[in-house]
């Protein structure tokens, strides 16, 4: 267990050590406490969730919202359709785009490609970079959601992806873009959804972009809610593949999901909240209100430890009972709970039962965290079959 908890710190540290810093001091916080230059700082799961699920008093559009950020991206619709009775009614529409059943047949057909020689190399006793993999699967999804030619690298399309969430770095103490950076995000956004008004309009309705036109989503909201599973899902999907894998690897854990095929769904669950691929979420206090016995103020910014709370609970364990007080707090909560939460889990779901065969366990080689990146992860991951 200690072999795993130094490598999720070594990586945490590599990858941003002030979130690792963060992260580490928001353990000696308590449940709740104001921090200077970065507002109110929650690091308890139930008050989490509590703010999570209050748009009364809360809201991502304001400054430290993300909603906020992207909208000085995407544009002015953000604000009509990110939070309030605009994003309701786009949730209502669009909540049965990803069920679990349409997100397994959706990853299977997309990942097997990809998949079907990564096996056979593993099978014939040779190594691959799984690191390198989950970016190809996961820019594979992109140009499927996103309705790209065929023809697109998908090492390419994850690049362009990782670049753009590359810009939210340094939005923990303000969401205000300079504007050098919103002059690189939005051509980076155009490049990446060029080819959804095309899709939109003809697109065969079992296509994601389908779906959206026959739900009575207009052209503008689909292309907002393209854009939004772009930056959500690029790096924190592929990233959860790769460090799962190697917190099986690290605690041994492997040996009980080959044993037991049956522990698939803990093992993705668990390794969704040691992870956290979104380690912090921030929202604007819209109007003043009392949270876990502090009084927070209208204007004032919050930063919700969600990486912090979820660890609380203990260390990886595919084996660990449903734990309440965290319950999904990994893909947030409330109206603003991840869209894409279903197709993550079906991602991270079909990588391990490729990857995990009975009889052969997983051998993970010299390992390299990635640097200066929104979402901790790794560079490279060498992994083959014993």
């Amino acid at each position: 267990m200690f072999q795993a908890r130094w490598h999720e710190d070594r990586l945490l540290f590599a990858s941003r050590p002030a979130l690792f810093a963060l992260l580490r001091a928001g353990r000696l916080l308590g449940p709740i406490r104001h921090v200077p230059k970065l507002g109110w700082v929650v690091t308890d799961p139930s008050l989490a969730r509590k703010i999570l699920n209050d748009g009364a008093h809360f809201t991502l559009l304001g400054e430290g919202g993300v909603g906020h950020l992207w909208a000085q991206v995407l544009g002015d619709y953000v604000y009509r359709i990110f939070d309030g009775p605009g994003h309701a009614d786009l949730r209502s529409r669009a909540r049965d785009l990803f069920t679990d059943a349409s997100a397994q047949q959706l990853v299977e057909r997309v990942f097997a490609p990809a998949l079907r020689p990564a096996r056979d190399r593993l099978r014939a006793g040779r190594a691959i970079d799984l690191a390198d993999l989950a970016r190809v699967l996961v820019g594979r999804m992109m140009i499927e959601l996103l309705g790209l030619d065929e023809a697109d690298d998908a090492r390419r399309v994850f690049a362009t992806g990782e670049r753009l969430a590359k810009l939210a770095l340094g939005s923990a103490t303000s969401t205000t873009l300079p504007r050098a950076v919103i002059d690189q995000a939005r051509p980076l956004i155009a490049g990446l959804t060029r080819n959804v008004p095309r899709a939109y309009a003809e697109a065969d309705p079992a296509t994601l972009l389908g779906r959206c036109r026959e739900l009575g989503l207009s052209e503008e909201e689909t292309t907002g809610l393209a854009a939004l599973l772009m930056v959500a899902g690029t790096e924190t999907a592929a990233t959860a593949m790769t460090r799962i894998v190697a917190l099986l690897h690290d605690t041994g854990d492997q040996h009980r999901l080959l044993a037991d095929p049956g522990l698939l769904g803990g093992a993705v669950r668990e390794g969704l909240r040691v992870t956290t691929p979104a380690p912090v979420i921030g929202r604007h206090v819209s109007h003043a209100v009392t949270v876990g016995g502090s009084s927070l103020h209208k204007g004032q910014r919050v930063l919700l430890l969600t990486h912090t709370a979820n660890n609380a609970v203990g260390p990886f364990d595919i084996g660990r009972p449903y734990a309440p007080e965290t319950r999904q707090l990994w893909f947030g909560a409330g109206r603003h709970l991840c869209l894409g939460a279903a197709l993550a889990r079906a991602e991270i779901g079909h990588l391990l039962h490729a990857l995990f065969e009975p009889g052969r366990p997983v051998v993970v080689g010299p390992r390299r965290p990635a640097r200066n990146v929104l979402i901790p992860g790794y560079e490279s991951l060498p992994v083959r079959l014993a």
